[in-house]
Formats: C-alpha cells, sequence, structure tokens
C-alpha cells in the first residue's frame, strides 16, 4: 500500500529519501554484508519507445483520437524518455495518431529536456512571452489535426487543457485513457525484469532488516535502516512506512509516538525503484512472543492474500478479486463490506512506473484481468484500538493466471 507524501505528511509518518550519506550519518548501520544487486540492469530503450508510441497510434486510429497531450510525468517518460518537472512553465508531449511526436518546451529548458528525450522527436520551444498552448495548437494543425478529437492524459492541469481549447476553438477535447491506459495497463517483459529486479532488492533489504528491529526503536529507526539497505542494494528508496502497535490498525499511519515493545505488532510497508520502476511489499511481524488473537489474524491475513491470488483469472472482472476477499473476511466475522473490524481498503492497486496506477482491484471495478497487468495484494485487518496486519506482495497476470513478485510469508514467525 503506497502511501502519496501528502498523506504521509498527514499521518506524521513521512521518512524523508535521505542521501546515501545522510542516511549512513544517521543510522550508522554496517552494510559491508550487502552488495548492489543492480549491476548489468538493462534500461528502457529506444525500440522499447518506440514500440510504445506504435501501440498509442494504432489505439488512436481505432478510438478516431487525432493526437494526445501528456505533460510531464511517469506517462511522458513512458513513451519519450523525457524526466521533467511540472511548474508554471509547460512542457509537453503531442503524440499524434502518425508521425513522430512534438515536445514543446521553454527556449531555454530545451538542451536539458533533450537530454532525457529516448524517441525521436520534433521539439518546439517557446519564448516568456509566447504562449506554449498556440505552439501545440500550431503542430496540430500541420499535422492536419486540429479538427480531430484531441485525448488529455488524465493527469494534465486544466490550465494546459483551457489553454488548448482557447488555442483550438470548436477542437472536441476528449479522455486519452483508452490510449494512456491501454498501453501502460499491459507490462512488456522488459518492464516486468525491471519491477522483479525492484522487488528482489525489496526482499533483500527487509530481510537484512528484520533481525535488526530491537524493543525501543522507533518507527523513523527502522525506516532508516530499510532505506540504508535499500540503496547499499542498488535501489531508490521511495517509502519507508513503519507502524507499531494501535498504530497498524490505521493503514497509513498515526501521530502518536510509537516504540517497539515485546508483543507489540510491527507492520513494516515499503518500496523502492529500479531504473523508474517501482516495488510495494509489506510485512507483519511481533517483536517476541505473539499471543493467539495475532496469530489468528495474520493467519486470516495470508489465507485472504491466497483467496485473492485465486481468484486473479484472465478475464475476470478487477473488481470480482476485491469481492472473493470480502466474501471470505465475512465468512470470517468481518465487515460486511468496508466496516471495522475489517478491510477498510481496497485489495489491492495497479503498479509500474507509478506506485499507484489503474486499474485498481476494487468493488464495481469491470476492467477484465489480462495478460501483463501488475497488481498489489494486500487484504489487510485492521482491529482498531489493538492492532493491523497487512501482508502485501504483487503479481503480474500471465496467460496461464497470475504470478508472484514476491512469495508471500508462510508464517507469523518467519516473515521473511
Amino acid at each position: 500500500m503506497r502511501l502519496n507524501r501528502r498523506e504521509m505528511i498527514a499521518a506524521g509518518a513521512l521518512l524523508p529519501l535521505l542521501g546515501s550519506a545522510a542516511i549512513l550519518r544517521a543510522a550508522e548501520p554496517d552494510l559491508s554484508a550487502l552488495s548492489d544487486m543492480t549491476r548489468g540492469v538493462v534500461p528502457i530503450g529506444a525500440a522499447e519507445r518506440s514500440a510504445r508510441i506504435a501501440r498509442a497510434q494504432a489505439l488512436m486510429k481505432a478510438k478516431g483520437i487525432g493526437a494526445v497531450l501528456i505533460e510531464p510525468g511517469s506517462s511522458m517518460i513512458y513513451f519519450t524518455g523525457v524526466n521533467w518537472h511540472r511548474s508554471e512553465r509547460l512542457t509537453a508531449a503531442v503524440l499524434p495518431v502518425e508521425g513522430e511526436p512534438c515536445i514543446v518546451t521553454p527556449f531555454f529548458e530545451e538542451p536539458s529536456v533533450r537530454q532525457t528525450l529516448g524517441v525521436p522527436a520534433e521539439v518546439r520551444v517557446w519564448q516568456e512571452d509566447e504562449d506554449p498552448l498556440k505552439l501545440a495548437a500550431a503542430f496540430l494543425k500541420e499535422r492536419k489535426l486540429a479538427a480531430q478529437p484531441i485525448g488529455i492524459e488524465e493527469t494534465v492541469r486544466y490550465f494546459a487543457v483551457n489553454g488548448l481549447a482557447r488555442a483550438l476553438p470548436g477542437a472536441k477535447i476528449v479522455s486519452a485513457n483508452p490510449v494512456i491506459r491501454g498501453c501502460r495497463m499491459i507490462k512488456t517483459a522488459p518492464e516486468i525484469a525491471l519491477m522483479q529486479l525492484a522487488t528482489d532488492v525489496t526482499i533483500a533489504a527487509y530481510r537484512w532488516t528484520w533481525p535488526r528491529v530491537e524493543a525501543g526503536m522507533a518507527p523513523s529507526d527502522i525506516g532508516a535502516l530499510m532505506n540504508a539497505a535499500t540503496q547499499k542494494l542498488g535501489g531508490s528508496p521511495e517509502f519507508a512506512l513503519v507502524l507499531i502497535g494501535p498504530a497498524a490498525a490505521l493503514p497509513h499511519g498515526s501521530r502518536e509516538p510509537q516504540r517497539v515493545a515485546d508483543g507489540q505488532i510491527v507492520l513494516m510497508d515499503c518500496g523502492c525503484t529500479v531504473q523508474g520502476y517501482q516495488s510495494d511489499v509489506s510485512r507483519t511481524f511481533v517483536h517476541g512472543a505473539a499471543n493467539a488473537e495475532q496469530r489468528k489474524v495474520w493467519g486470516q491475513v495470508a489465507r485472504g492474500q491466497q483467496v485473492a491470488f485465486a481468484a486473479a483469472k484472465v478475464g475476470a472482472p478487477a473488481g470480482s478479486v476485491d469481492d472473493a476477499v470480502r466474501a471470505f473476511y465475512a465468512s470470517q466475522g468481518y465487515g460486511p463490506g468496508y466496516k471495522l473490524p475489517g478491510l477498510s481498503h481496497r485489495t489491492g492497486h495497479g503498479i509500474g512506473l507509478d506506485g499507484h496506477e489503474p486499474v485498481n482491484l476494487v468493488h464495481g471495478e469491470t476492467t477484465p484481468l489480462a495478460p501483463g497487468m501488475c497488481f498489489s495484494d494486500e487484504p489487510g485487518l485492521y482491529l482498531p484500538g489493538k492492532f493491523g496486519v497487512r501482508l502485501e506482495d504483487c503479481f503480474h497476470m500471465t496467460t496461464a493466471g497470475p504470478r508472484w513478485f514476491s512469495e508471500p510469508p508462510k508464517s507469523l514467525d518467519a516473515p521473511f
């Protein structure tokens, strides 16, 4: 269960993503037993990105869309390689239904933007007293696409959409979801390989961190160990959420002070990136001896994970996975539905370049599961005022059904 930055700040659970030197100064762990697992990793190349653009263009033709507008972010990286930031100065990519894409960017930013451009593309620059959306509109007019529907990637900001509409009066603005989701939801073998490596790094970091958890530690102490191990192993830490005791009943954390103590639940939710691709793994264990209730709930969650995995069949609606888990938990006396004690969040989310991607394993989602789709499987159970248990492993769909990126733990006493 990845948290976005706002959620982590609101919960008081944000662990800064420190540079390696800062982490080592803060925690000073002995990392000599760890080595970089990512040496020799093959990044996404030009041929892969060109194939993505070709796939997008085929979907545009099928849906009657003339072009797609994309702002900096994971979708721009996905199609063009351009790794840039969003600001009031617009940088955008326009993917036409035929031919090379166009990158619109400020004049003084062009050299920097070109540094990560990974496909053949036209780059058009605008000066500070010019309107960048007029450049995008001019490109569309020259390609004779201005009269066709223009798709907007779902995270593009309103000012860019509004500006394009002003520059192209009468243009039909539509959602680009059928195109963008149609490409990004189906991962290729190179993408899955990077996600597998990111997961392997996270599991290795967990295995190193777990025996070093001691009584009296705060969540930040444990998170610093996990992040330091992740960096040494070659991953880029994304988040390290640690919840102890009653705080573990709050999926995204608590502002209450927490310290590890004997008999207390410790819930860890951690992930990293390798070449931009994400991992997301949660583990729950008890420091010292576990009591009967903790063991019972842990076993129910472990079973819930397997129920979700078994329900993930090619062609099945994504929401049916969530429904299967809730039916099982209801049979155990939880819920019903999203009520507590029980499972108050969705069973899983899509994952890839973003930690949370469409679509979700949530009640009512009708999108059919297909080979190449990747999801988290995290049907936690939360008992307010007591504790929570979350086990999270991601899987990808194959023609034969789901396949784990990381194997779920076998027992509370051997979580890794």
